[in-house]
């Protein structure tokens, strides 16, 4: 045995000289991976996307609308989330003042005929005699959702349904959580007989000073019997002057939505069809909506954000609605089909309440709330995620042909995948839904290669990455995303339409990880997820270009090409998106091909990035651009050119198509911006 020893102990000195070098520079090939990337930019081989290709998905989870993007500052306004029983809870509200000065209860006495709990306050203490109130007086709090944000100089408008037994002398203010400091406050006074029957109140509060965690207060120090109902608190300055909160309405915008889909996912269903969302009970005057609980994200709503404003709000965007409405099936009941015939007329009467003329009756219903022309409502999908359910088909069925007899014109959706089988009943378009990991998302760029090009195409209407590899939104979820719409831009031919889901979390209630929008009551972020399909906003109605990618070993780029024009500027530019998910550099040689040499060249262009140190990296309200695109100019930009591929990244490319005359100047400073 001591023979052998410095024999091996030199083969191994060998053999480590030998392949340590030889490992050094695998190492060193592997950081300066290479592909080549050639664009077809002739109309030959180009062809258009969808006007609808990219959306987006609102459901009413996490607080997405109430608390959210609907800007009433007032929980639970109506008294109605404890249930229709008395004596019921009132929670949010709260009690100012002891048992020995006030007693708050709850009856059945409002005058709205769908929602008849009303608030009692019987006042006990006066502002004179033996039992003088405290400081201030007694009544009721609202903290809204989770604090209500007052700022400075801005108008919140109060309105409140009031009666009494007698006269009423009653303070309306925002103070701050603990209610010492007051940012705004009124008096409102009626003689008995003014406030015998239910009266309504209105008053303007300005706001003397700012606070992020205020609250809404009705106090008095005058005894008797009050009750209120209908108490809500909305800021003058809302989107377009409709209700939403601006500062959300606007990221919104920013991704230039074709479309809207609303209001949920399994919101529309209900964990039970009792608490399924109904739409003829969210119209009307905001009083008179019962509201409901909503038994999948187990949170109360008051509906303020109805039908109507979800139509409103497609409309102030400029996207188109795509409403989906519950075909009698919830997550543990369902209608047989035998019986659905009502649920049916219910869906009819909701599209004559979108299109019908106001002489309509369901239109006449829209024109008194303040729209008499009709909203552009093309596309309904037939409940959601319920294919595998019993009734399903048959309910469908039902729900199909009744729908296009009334209105041919309409595209229904479908619950069913028709991706990889066809599908046994008829249709526009199927809907689509993943959720997976990173790395499975990534490869399903190409899940729609092989779907046949017949028939009804496909609707995205949900994808995500989750799980570990999301955590509340990183960028490697992001990454796999960005590589996943590539894919579906590029088999827009099968592919119409694509959202991403959730949209919004109030991060005082994450049901659902992750998000595209964090916020709460003042401060927004959008996730990598979100900044995402900024990348994509000019892709609805472009052209797209045939794009090869031509690459070594490595598997970790996808990329896409499209020409699209910037009709404000009158400008025409061809944009590469290219994601590397992988861990390495990749120097990336771009051909463009098909140009006209002699009348176009490629100048001014930009280039944008989305990456970060880390791959779980995430945004946050104290960081929120931790991950966020950079452009900057693209020097040197030609038909032919080389760039460099970040690790972990995505990029596009804008090539400015112009005259040969036209030459890009330092002063064109302006195209270097974060986006």
């Amino acid at each position: 045995m001591g023979y052998w020893k410095v024999p091996c102990v030199f083969l191994l000195c060998l053999f480590i000289s030998f392949c340590l070098p030889c490992q050094l520079l695998a190492d060193e090939v592997d950081k300066n991976l290479t592909a080549q990337l050639f664009i077809d930019a002739s109309e030959r081989s180009s062809r258009p996307i969808p006007q609808t290709l990219f959306g987006i998905f609102f459901e009413e989870i996490n607080h997405a609308g109430a608390g959210g993007l609907w800007a009433e500052l007032v929980s639970n306004r109506g008294f109605e989330a404890g249930g229709a029983n008395i004596p019921s809870n009132i929670d949010p509200w709260s009690i100012i003042g002891d048992e020995s000065s006030i007693i708050v209860s709850t009856d059945r006495s409002s005058c709205f005929e769908r929602n008849k709990v009303a608030l009692k306050m019987e006042v006990l203490c006066n502002s004179e005699g033996t039992h003088i109130c405290p400081s201030g007086g007694v009544g009721i709090y609202n903290p809204g959702f989770w604090g209500m944000n007052i700022e400075q100089g801005k108008s919140y408008k109060i309105v409140f349904y009031v009666r009494s037994t007698g006269e009423i002398d009653i303070s309306v203010s925002f103070t701050s959580s603990d209610g010492l400091q007051t940012l705004s406050s009124t008096n409102i006074k009626a003689s008995a007989s003014d406030v015998s029957n239910w009266t309504k109140m209105e008053v303007l509060l300005e706001a003397k000073e700012t606070n992020r965690n205020s609250r809404l207060q009705l106090t008095t120090s005058k005894n008797g019997v009050v009750w209120f109902d209908q108490v809500s608190a909305m800021p003058l300055d809302t989107y377009k002057g409709h209700g939403f909160r601006n500062e959300l309405v606007e990221m919104l915008a920013d991704i230039k939505p074709r479309f809207i889909r609303f209001p949920g996912g399994c919101f529309v269903e209900g964990e039970w069809l009792r608490n399924a969302f109904r739409w003829k009970a969210s119209v009307g005057p905001w009083e008179e909506r019962p509201g409901h609980f909503g038994d999948v994200w187990m949170y109360w709503t008051d509906d303020g954000l109805g039908y109507f404003e979800f139509l409103q709000l497609a409309e102030d965007l400029g996207a188109l609605p795509i409403w989906v409405f519950n075909n009698g099936i919830s997550h543990n009941d369902q209608v047989d089909t035998s019986s659905v015939l009502p649920f049916v007329q219910e869906a009819l009467d909701g599209i004559e309440f979108a299109r019908g003329d106001a002489s309509s009756t369901w239109g006449a219903v829209r024109a008194a709330m303040g729209h008499p022309d009709p909203f552009d409502l093309k596309y309904v999908a037939i409940g959601n995620e319920d294919c595998g359910k019993k009734n399903y088909r048959g309910n469908y069925l039902k729900f199909y042909d009744a729908i296009k007899r009334a209105y041919p014109d309409i595209k229904i959706i479908t619950n069913c995948d028709g991706s990889s089988r066809p599908l046994d009943h008829p249709t526009d378009l199927y809907d689509f839904h993943v959720y997976t990991s990173a790395n499975n998302l990534f490869s399903m760029s190409h899940q729609f290669d092989r779907t046949t090009r017949q028939g009804p195409k496909a609707f995205v209407s949900e994808y995500a990455v989750t799980g570990k590899d999301a955590g509340t939104g990183s960028l490697l979820a992001a990454l796999a995303e960005a590589a996943f719409l590539i894919g579906l831009e590029k088999n827009s031919d099968v592919v119409h339409m694509a959202s991403y889901a959730p949209l919004f979390v109030n991060s005082n209630d994450r049901r659902w990880n992750p998000d595209a929008i964090v916020f709460n009551s003042f401060q927004a972020y959008g996730t990598p997820s979100y900044w995402v399909q900024r990348f994509f906003t000019e892709s609805s109605g472009a052209i797209l270009l045939n794009a090869t990618l031509q690459k070594d070993s490595s598997n970790s780029l996808v990329a896409s090409a499209i020409t699209w024009k910037n009709s404000e500027a009158g400008q025409t530019y061809i944009r590469i998106k290219v994601v590397n998910f992988g861990s390495n550099s990749v120097n990336l040689q771009i051909s463009v091909d098909g140009l006209d040499p002699n009348s176009v060249k490629l100048s001014g262009s930009t280039k944008t990035t989305l990456t970060s140190a880390n791959l779980m990296d995430e945004n946050s309200f104290k960081e929120p651009k931790k991950v966020a695109p950079i452009q900057t100019l693209l020097e040197d930009a030609h038909k032919e050119m080389s760039v460099l591929l970040l690790p972990h990244s995505f990029t596009s490319f804008d090539l400015l198509k112009e005259s040969a005359s036209l030459r890009i100047t330092e002063d064109d400073s302006s195209l270097v911006s974060s986006i």
